[in-house]
């Protein structure tokens, strides 16, 4: 993953850890590796319920990895919020 744009865009490395694919339920987990400034794992679950209606859950867990990231305080969170904010934009446009 990419935080930004262009050459001054941060790198965030992970890999997927597992994928739920079950029936009505579809998901997958990553976790960060080495260079990703926080150390953790984010979860991504979509469950289709019987009445038609859809339910997302994103579980997370991260620490600061790096000493950026530690000394970033509010900053480091506010990055968090704005790839929360990412994932459900991404989600609405998907409709």
């Amino acid at each position: 993953m990419r935080l930004g744009a262009g050459p001054a865009s941060l790198r965030l490395p992970c890999r997927v850890v597992y994928v739920v694919d079950e029936p009505g339920l579809r998901g997958f987990a990553y976790g960060t590796l080495p260079g990703h400034p926080e150390a953790g794992e984010e979860c991504f679950l979509l469950r289709h319920h019987d009445d038609g209606s859809i339910e997302l859950t994103i579980s997370a867990f991260s620490r600061p990895a790096t000493r950026l990231a530690r000394l970033g305080g509010a900053l480091s969170r506010k990055a968090q919020q704005l790839m929360t904010g990412r994932y459900l934009r991404a989600l609405d446009s998907s409709g």
